[in-house]
């Protein structure tokens, strides 16, 4: 069986930034981290968590750590999305970055019959916000100062996201399906 995902990121509307995903339902959540990374652009350098609707909720699902004040409920790692996924509409929640905030939302749309043993990106929509820059608000800041060339800031922002060329742009719009079938092959 496959488990047919749309992912959304939270808090980010101009564009909606979201991503279609069919995974195997053997998937461990840790694999599913690592789809949605991909899949959204992100790093792989910080802590997440599953749960059913955010923090506080149970029960959660995580990579447990020798020094963690509290413990995840559920072993990411050990713990298959067959376990968990289980109704079609069935929601649940995916926050990345402890510190921004990255909060998405997980609905699975189709169990399909489909055996499959790779994951794939159907379709998505919104280029994701970069890396350690401040969560959903920062984000919005960014976009502020690189619309506004006048800003005391432009200049910084544009050299810390690498557009280097007079015409280089940030484009929110933008996605790349082929690119992320491409990421997603090697998980």
């Amino acid at each position: 069986m496959a488990l047919q995902f749309k992912i959304q990121l939270k808090n980010i509307s101009k564009p909606p930034v979201w991503r279609q995903v069919v995974v195997p339902e053997t998937f461990t959540f840790e694999k599913l981290h690592k789809v949605i990374q991909d899949a959204f652009g992100w790093e792989h350098e910080h802590l997440y968590q599953f749960s059913p609707t955010g923090y506080g909720s149970n029960p959660t699902i995580a990579l447990p750590l020798e020094h963690d004040f509290e413990r995840p409920d559920m072993n990411a790692s050990k713990t298959k999305l067959k376990d968990v996924f289980t109704t079609e509409k069935q929601k649940y929640t995916y926050i990345y970055d402890f510190g921004d905030d990255w909060v998405h939302s997980i609905v699975l749309e189709k169990i399909l019959p489909d055996k499959i043993i790779k994951a794939t990106c159907l379709a998505g929509k919104g280029k994701c916000p970069p890396e350690d820059c401040g969560g959903p608000w920062g984000y919005e800041r960014l976009l502020e100062i690189l619309n506004d060339p006048q800003h005391e800031e432009y200049e910084d922002m544009r050299e810390w996201l690498g557009l280097e060329e007079e015409d280089d742009e940030w484009d929110v719009n933008e996605f790349d399906l082929e690119l992320t079938n491409e990421l997603l092959s090697d998980i």
